[in-house]
């Protein structure tokens, strides 16, 4: 019997031996693919998340006489940063619904003008001729890695002591409106700061100025929602793009209007034309409440946010963006989320 058993196992072994000589086989051990994530189910269910920001403020205000101490921003007479914070934290918060909420967990102050990407740092006396008139020093653009390395910032965000970075400067100083930084960032209204991939988290480090006001602050945050809602809807079906949908306005799509952009509102002819008095048929209002948009068309013009006003405009456009529960598409019906933590995205 045993005989038997052994000659059937040699047999067998024969013939698996002939099937791998006849098809090959390798020796060395096959890696199984990484799992692909899952979408997120389509539901109206799933809570609409309450995010809190954790900002490092950094205020580049250089005292521009030694001897009496005077700042560039009291020199020139520009708003207070802590005005401007307390305004544009507050719009967020509004527009959002609450949603979205922004918290200054630390404060720097330096008396210095940003190196720029060649080295050259203005001093008073060249800023100011600047600002009377002389050509501005080339490249404009500061060194991000400079500020980065010198704030110990990749790492500070790496640990989750911050979220996110606000510099505060002034005209000339070489700061985008919003950069996203960190491993695996992408376009946000400027090129993805390279040489950061060490940070695991991505990053947006927002570029303020206190020669403006809270609305020039809104302007930065749109153009920076703009990019992070295009980088979300790429891969949408067409006729899918919810984003597509919501930033159309009269003069690209004739009577097709929703809520426009944030240089185009609804009837704008050119960039910037908030104030006007052109009525179009707009669906602004099935944004508010979404994700229900088959409501019927209405007349719409700038009297609606604000004839002119850029924060006005700016908020009213802000407060039309998805704020509730559920998914639709995969994507969280609460936008406010991807806006505030662009971590997020894909999950």
């Amino acid at each position: 019997m045993s005989r038997n058993t052994g000659s059937l196992g040699t047999l067998i072994n024969s013939f698996f031996g002939s099937l791998l000589k006849l098809f090959g086989s390798s020796q060395t051990p096959v890696t199984p693919p990484d799992p692909q994530p899952i979408s997120p189910p389509d539901n109206n269910a799933e809570p609409a998340r309450i995010l809190t920001s954790r900002v490092l403020l950094v205020i580049y205000d250089p005292v521009m006489n030694p001897v009496t101490g005077e700042k560039l921003s009291s020199k020139m007479k520009w708003h207070r940063v802590d005005d401007l914070v307390t305004g544009f934290i507050a719009d967020i918060a509004t527009t959002s619904s609450g949603l979205a909420r922004y918290q200054v967990v630390d404060r720097i102050e330096l008396n210095e003008f940003p190196v720029k990407t060649d080295g050259f740092r203005y001093t008073p006396d060249t800023f100011m001729a600047v600002m009377q008139g002389a050509t501005p020093h080339s490249p404009s653009m500061a060194n991000y890695n400079h500020i980065l390395t010198q704030l110990n910032i990749l790492q500070r965000v790496q640990t989750r002591a911050i979220d996110e970075v606000w510099l505060f400067a002034f005209p000339h100083a070489g700061f985008y409106e919003s950069r996203m930084a960190g491993k695996g960032a992408f376009w946000c209204n400027s090129p993805a700061l390279e040489n950061t991939d060490s940070c695991n988290r991505k990053f947006i480090i927002m570029g303020f100025s206190y020669e403006r006001q809270v609305g020039e602050m809104l302007e930065c945050f749109g153009h920076r929602s703009e990019s992070i809602l295009t980088k979300i809807f790429e891969k949408a079906l067409p006729g899918m793009n919810l984003y597509e949908r919501f930033s159309r306005y009269d003069k690209q799509n004739p009577g097709m209007a929703e809520v426009g952009n944030i240089h185009f509102a609804p009837n704008s002819e050119s960039d910037y034309d908030w104030n006007n008095p052109r009525l179009v048929p707009s669906r602004c209002d099935n944004w508010l409440h979404f994700p229900g948009l088959p409501g019927p068309a209405r007349q719409v013009n700038a009297d609606e946010w604000g004839n002119g006003d850029i924060r006005l405009h700016h908020k009213w456009w802000l407060n039309h963006l998805p704020k509730v529960a559920g998914r639709t598409a995969s994507i969280a019906n609460n936008w406010w989320q991807y806006l505030i933590d662009p971590n997020l995205i894909g999950m």
